[in-house]
């Protein structure tokens, strides 16, 4: 993290965010009853023959999805590169002040601009140091002033923190426990089933496929595929250090587990990516297996879930 002027932040201000954006959809009835229905809103006015939509959808109406808005201006990326620059790389939304001028109707035409507003000097928090960023959105429906929108952001460089305590143990039962005493020896056994010979994982106490209740266990190779993942950033855990990896991991067996991806930053980790087996140890007591992203390769494209 490198110190920046607050002076230079200070140019921003006023400057455009977006100009002449143009909302994807009109106000249209079936966003308004999805709207009503996720946040549970049963008021009569956004129904029947003549309906006006929620208020706080204001925002809605304005949003690019993930193919964005062609609007958005140059200076806004420049001042998010600019801070990103200086280590603030983070971001986190702290919070929204809307004002409603006229009510909006299926059918209204949304367009808008936006501005900076206004950038804080370095402000310290919990989550770590950075800058507020405010921005405002005036939005018009059919050419007329239809509400202000005010979005602020926290551009920050995250805490160092510590992890404390320990991490959470493992229920082990009469089910289970061969699978422990496995990672224990650094094997990892996968149960097969003593009638029709099917891998399974996690362990069962009978086979899903035959019902039999026997089995014996194969050792796993240790080589697997990520076929998902997510990363892990909120809310904190004690012993755990945001941001994580998890990853379901495809077996060269065929079964498939849940366990951290490590040995890469938690946003390279891809879909596809080839991992092998070792074991780590998390605190004095706990042993666990995980899963290394093998150096040098790379799976295909993809995010996680």
């Amino acid at each position: 993290m490198t110190d920046l002027s607050y002076e230079t932040l200070k140019t921003f201000e006023g400057r455009a965010a977006a100009t002449s954006g143009e909302g994807k959809d009109p106000v249209n009835e079936p966003m308004i009853r999805h709207w009503c229905e996720a946040m549970g809103d049963a008021n009569s006015a956004y129904a029947g023959a003549d309906p006006i939509a929620p208020p706080t959808m204001l925002q809605a109406w304005t949003m690019g999805g993930l193919s964005g808005h062609q609007g958005r201006s140059a200076a806004y990326d420049e001042l998010f590169a600019l801070l990103d620059g200086a280590g603030y790389t983070s971001v986190v939304a702290t919070d929204c002040e809307q004002e409603y001028l006229r009510a909006l109707r299926p059918g209204d035409e949304i367009t808008f601009d936006a501005v900076i507003e206004s950038v804080s000097e370095r402000k310290t928090t919990k989550l770590g140091t950075g800058h507020f960023v405010t921005t405002r959105m005036d939005v018009r429906a059919g050419g007329e002033p239809a509400g202000t929108h005010r979005f602020r952001i926290l551009k920050y460089a995250p805490a160092a923190r510590k992890p404390q305590g320990k991490r959470p143990r493992p229920v082990i039962n009469r089910d289970n426990a061969g699978f422990w005493e496995g990672v224990a020896r650094h094997q990892l056994l996968i149960q097969r089933c003593g009638g029709c010979r099917t891998l399974r994982f996690p362990w069962l106490p009978g086979c899903n496929a035959c019902g039999s209740l026997e089995w014996d266990t194969v050792e796993a190779s240790g080589e697997g595929t990520v076929y998902s993942y997510v990363v892990m950033h909120h809310p904190p855990f004690p012993a755990f250090d945001p941001p994580y990896a998890v990853g379901l991991i495809d077996l060269a067996e065929g079964v498939r587990m849940v366990s951290n991806v490590v040995g890469v930053p938690s946003d390279k980790v891809r879909i596809g990516q080839p991992v092998r087996l070792e074991f780590q140890w998390v605190d004095k007591e706990l042993e666990l297996p995980m899963f290394r992203a093998v150096e040098g390769m790379v799976g295909t494209a993809g995010g996680g879930v």
